[in-house]
């Protein structure tokens, strides 16, 4: 029976949740629950707090497990990071007031606040900077207002919230972060299942299938447009002068695509949602 931890609440929660529930899992019926049985797929699912996945899943108690990678840095847990999942993706980087910072060796001595004390320490400590790290839990951004600290280490999207707190971005990023599932090294029965099921739900939200005929005497010049994942569908038609192509396309390419073909001289350009995939 494969033990698996699955975020209970945040950001992470309902994203791996779906992800799951797509790849052939049962997810839990009831926001109370915290163990649920899914005997017909041999795996246990245990709802925890995000930030202590890491810690269950790297002592051993639960074989495998989706947070972040920021929180599995953070936390110190030996547990392994195995593959990412392509959801909740942040970067997280160094601010401060307008114009002072411009590169991090220059945080040598000085206050930073984050709520990820143990990555930016690690971070910090690579680079034989010697820094002081103020730990707080939220409110990061307001920090350095209120004279708790002289710098901050926190997520960053679009920047507008820091601005607005007259901090700006310095140095080189701590770290692209995203969702992802992790081990604890140790063999599990059915750990290679649930990746080919987790790939296959990235697949499906990445790819979809695009059906088009095509004279054959500009079949290649279609192809060469879309080369499908690893060739493309190739079939008869009645009239022989014609084929019909299938292929696998980036769903962000989609309309590109599309456009590019009819240009080639393909016709009846079908696009199908792809549901469930095996690469």
């Amino acid at each position: 029976m494969l033990k698996i931890a699955v975020p209970n609440k945040g950001s992470l929660a309902e994203t791996a949740a779906t992800m799951l529930e797509e790849a052939g899992y049962r997810g839990r019926r009831d926001s109370k629950e915290l163990i649920v049985l899914d005997a017909r797929n041999e795996v246990e699912f245990f709802y925890l707090r995000p930030r202590d996945i890491a810690t269950y899943v790297g002592s051993g108690a639960l074989d495998v497990g989706i947070t972040g990678r920021d929180l599995l840095l953070d936390s110190g847990s030996p547990a392994v990071e195995v593959q990412g999942l392509g959801f909740a993706r942040s970067t997280f980087r160094f601010a401060g007031p307008a114009g002072r910072f411009r590169e991090t060796a220059e945080l040598q001595g000085v206050r930073v606040a984050s709520s990820y004390d143990g990555l930016v320490a690690q971070h910090l400590a690579e680079r034989g900077i010697d820094a002081r790290l103020v730990r707080l839990d939220g409110a990061v951004e307001s920090a350095v207002r209120l004279g708790v600290a002289d710098a901050i280490a926190d997520v960053v999207e679009t920047g507008a919230t820091l601005r607005a707190q007259g901090l700006e971005v310095f140095g080189d990023p701590i770290l692209a972060s995203e969702a992802v599932l992790i081990s604890s090294g140790a063999e599990s029965p059915g750990l290679a299942t649930l990746q080919r099921r987790l790939q296959g739900v990235i697949v499906a939200r990445d790819y979809v299938l695009v059906d088009y005929d095509i004279e054959r005497s500009r079949l290649d010049a279609a192809i060469g447009v879309a080369a499908g994942f690893e060739s493309a569908t190739v079939s008869p038609l009645h009239d022989p002068e014609w084929a019909a192509v299938r292929v696998m396309v980036r769903r962000d390419e989609t309309n590109h695509v599309m456009d590019a073909l009819a240009d080639v001289g393909a016709r009846a350009i079908i696009v199908t949602r792809i549901h469930a995939a095996r690469i």
